[in-house]
């Protein structure tokens, strides 16, 4: 009976993770060459101030908009690697953009602030464009500054690599 609950409750979880992850069987990164006809799509967009901009505004500079929420946990595992990219490259020409899903964007605010995260958050004022409505978060657009996307990140990534560091200061 105890093998049947724990049977039953390891497939919850697995579902529950899928759920924020897509399939994970998926290679996560997706190069440009399968995505280079698409471009930073309009998105009007809300500061954690109540201002008002679109995610087209940042063409221009490299874009890094990431899909997260407060309840999944892969979103919240990849969030310290993500700030250390941010600190090294929020000299450089770019952008970053943590699109928070949370219904209450106050709870996202209050997330990113005990957990000492300076990343600049935003929440969706509109319908999710088509590019960025996503089956599973965490996942991650990077766009160069033409507003062409160089690069899609599907599932929990770690972002604090040279690499990562050197495709956005290029």
């Amino acid at each position: 009976m105890i093998k049947g609950f724990l049977l039953q409750l390891s497939i919850i979880i697995a579902m529950v993770i899928s759920s924020c992850t897509g399939n994970s069987n998926k290679d996560k990164a997706i190069d440009a060459a399968k995505v280079s006809a698409e471009t930073i799509p309009s998105l009007s967009l809300k500061d954690i101030n109540g201002n008002s901009l679109n995610l087209t505004d940042f063409k221009g500079k490299k874009v890094f908009v990431n899909m997260w929420a407060t309840w999944c946990p892969p979103c919240r595992a990849e969030m310290p690697s993500i700030q250390q990219l941010y600190e090294k490259t929020k000299d450089k020409n770019v952008q970053f953009v943590m699109i928070a899903l949370d219904e209450d964007f106050n709870k996202s605010i209050s997330y990113m602030q005990s957990s000492a995260l300076l990343l600049p958050a935003f929440h969706p004022a509109d319908a999710l464009p088509a590019l960025l409505d996503v089956q599973g978060i965490p996942a991650t657009f990077i766009f160069d500054e033409s507003g062409s996307l160089i690069k899609k990140i599907e599932g929990g990534e770690n972002y604090n690599t040279p690499e990562y560091a050197k495709l956005l200061s290029r």
